[in-house]
């Protein structure tokens, strides 16, 4: 037998290396202390019931994923249970570890039942903690049951937990955790202490991962940092687990270029640029920018949402000029963002917020995103110098009060009476010129027209634009002087519709050889001015120019008839003979007067009184 002593494996000899846990895991919170970095209110309400003694006997946690809902119901059950040699009570005092903190926090302790409710839905696992309640806690003081997503559970199971929710035994605790809360019903929430764990700023964020790097020793850059903590949006657990990726994808450190490029997220300083661009309405400069950063990896969506996300920035720097100490903003982001706060208008700001808030999904649902966020690239450029509502109502109401500076309004030559009362008769459009404004969808879209060009526009000959002074225009072969010369033409020429119009609609302003100023009623048809230029041109023989105005203008030729109708009926009625025949025939009214025109006409109007089948009197003098 060799005295040489058995030499041993090499394989067995290799230590075998520890098995890596993720960030999020291996720096989750494990007492009071660590919770809170962004949950001061709940930390400080369970402070002060835990120190008078006012512990509920159920407790409801809400929020968004990744806040630390589980996590808090862990270190709530620790709490519960807490018991060292020198304290035996309820506390939030767990600096020390106590007999049971270990299994707890790890999920392995027998009086701490942990429970998913999205596995465990139904009345029957419900009814299983119904009759385990009644039994004591093996060894802790709480037999705590910890039901995670709680708003899974289905009606009967709720039901099934009320009674025991309300009045359970001295021994017992329930923690539910949920991110729905709005599905739980009320009659649960009413028998819980509710909490609202809320979304982390970034700036907590940052400092936490400055933290957890510099105890692993890690390099990093602070921008970088604040980069994953926007995209962890307020959830601890996701930038962990972003900050797990970044360190990887950096090789052992947390570079900028490294997270853009790992986030598909564009430069902060060309997203900056990119604002500019759309700011100052360079369409070119603004897709060129988008390709450059698109070439470099970033995502179209990704560059919409970082744009809307600066322009909320600029937005919120315009009343809060304090935002600006945030940490989780870069350098550019702080200087360059406050000095578009001063520069551009919170009108202007939250149009492209609108436009950027439905180009988003357009870009997103896109077979062609790039393409898609392009032409909402085109269109926040082209509206960035637009008039806001109120900006054009000001405007509008300037003009409307005599004002003639730079612009004028001009309306449209329609029939509608939408815009008219706006428009200065110096300013007055042809009915067939091209429309300077428009209604689509109840919204009036208005634009300006120069002061240089305030000529109406001949519609008898489109190519001909210079319409003559009244001393050059010629005499029309028909005189035309008032509506009712018009009305007879319409007549003459067989054009009763035309003729029905003028007699009900035209409020004549003024009228010359060559031009006609009317205004119009609500209800005028729109393209009633344009037809009647063109049927004067052919009936008389030159061209017209007949153009809307502001002015009230003359009764219409059928208002004036029915106030001459109505003053003959009036004076009837005060004929001594009409009212004895009026008197005499009970029922009788006066349907109509007419004035003898000629002597000749006597002889053919009807004898001097007949009743009509319906007792009306139609005396054949001055009533018919």
């Amino acid at each position: 037998m060799s005295d040489e002593a058995p030499i041993s494996s090499p394989i067995s000899s290799v230590e075998k290396p520890a098995a890596y846990r993720v960030l999020a895991r291996k720096y989750r919170p494990k007492d009071f202390s660590d919770l809170m970095v962004g949950q001061e209110p709940m930390v400080r309400t369970l402070t002060n019931a835990f120190e008078t003694g006012r512990i509920a006997q159920a407790y409801m946690l809400t929020g968004v994923r990744g806040v630390g809902k589980t996590t808090t119901a862990r270190i709530l059950a620790r709490a519960l249970n807490y018991k060292t040699a020198e304290i035996d009570k309820p506390t939030i005092d767990l600096r020390a570890p106590g007999e049971h903190c270990q299994a707890i926090m790890e999920g392995r302790h027998v009086d701490v039942i942990e429970m998913d409710a999205a596995s465990h839905t139904g009345i029957d696992d419900i009814r299983e903690i119904i009759e385990q309640v009644r039994y004591r806690p093996v060894s802790a003081r709480y037999k705590v049951y910890i039901i995670d997503e709680v708003h899974m559970l289905s009606t009967q199971a709720f039901n099934g937990l009320l009674k025991t929710l309300e009045e359970p035994p001295e021994h017992v605790k329930f923690i539910f955790a949920t991110t729905e809360i709005r599905k739980v019903p009320i009659t649960v929430l009413s028998r819980c202490q509710r909490f609202d764990l809320r979304r982390i700023s970034a700036s907590d964020l940052v400092g936490l991962f400055s933290t957890i790097l510099g105890k692993e020793g890690v390099p990093f850059d602070p921008e970088a940092l604040a980069m994953v903590a926007r995209a962890a949006e307020g959830s601890a657990r996701d930038g962990l687990s972003l900050l797990d990726q970044a360190i990887a994808h950096g090789g052992g450190s947390v570079e900028v270029e490294t997270v853009r490029s790992m986030l598909g997220l564009a430069d902060r300083a060309r997203i900056v640029d990119l604002f500019e661009r759309v700011i100052r309405g360079d369409v070119a400069g603004a897709l060129h920018e988008f390709a450059a950063q698109y070439e470099a990896g970033a995502n179209p969506t990704v560059v919409l949402t970082d744009l809307a996300d600066f322009t909320h920035l600029v937005t919120r720097l315009k009343y809060v000029p304090d935002a600006v100490n945030d940490q989780s903003l870069s350098e550019i982001e702080r200087t360059r963002g406050a000095e578009f706060a001063d520069s551009v208008a919170v009108t202007t700001l939250s149009r492209i917020w609108q436009m950027l808030l439905k180009g988003i999904p357009e870009a997103e649902s896109s077979a062609r995103p790039a393409g898609a966020a392009e032409m909402v690239l085109i269109r926040l450029a082209h509206a960035a110098h637009l008039p806001s509502p109120e900006e054009a109502t000001r405007r509008l109401l300037e003009l409307s009060g005599g004002e003639t500076g730079g612009t004028r309004l001009m309306p449209s030559g329609n029939g509608g009476a939408q815009g008219r009362e706006s428009a200065p008769v110096e300013a007055c459009a042809v009915a067939t010129a091209p429309v300077p404004w428009s209604s689509s969808n109840g919204a009036t879209m208005l634009r300006t027209v120069p002061d240089t060009a305030p000529q109406p526009i001949d519609i008898g000959r489109v190519e001909d634009r210079a319409v003559a002074s009244p001393a050059a225009r010629p005499e029309p072969k028909v005189p035309v002087n008032s509506i009712s010369d018009i009305a007879d033409l319409c007549a003459k020429n067989r054009d009763i519709k035309l003729k029905t119009l003028v007699r009900g609609f035209l409020r004549l302003v003024h009228i010359e050889p060559g031009r006609l100023d009317v205004n119009l009623p609500d209800d005028a048809p729109k393209t009633l001015l344009g037809e009647l230029a063109v049927k004067l041109k052919e009936w008389t023989g030159i061209h017209w120019v007949v153009s809307y105005s502001r002015e009230p203008g003359e009764s219409t030729l059928v208002e004036a008839e029915q106030r001459a109708q109505e003053q003959r009926v009036n004076d009837a009625r005060q004929d001594p003979d009409v009212a004895a025949i009026l008197a005499r025939f009970p029922g009788a009214r006066i349907t109509d007067v007419r004035i003898r025109a000629a002597e000749e006409e006597v002889e053919s109007l009807a004898p001097a009184a007949a009743q009509s089948e319906d007792g009306d009197i139609v005396p054949g003098d001055d009533i018919e």
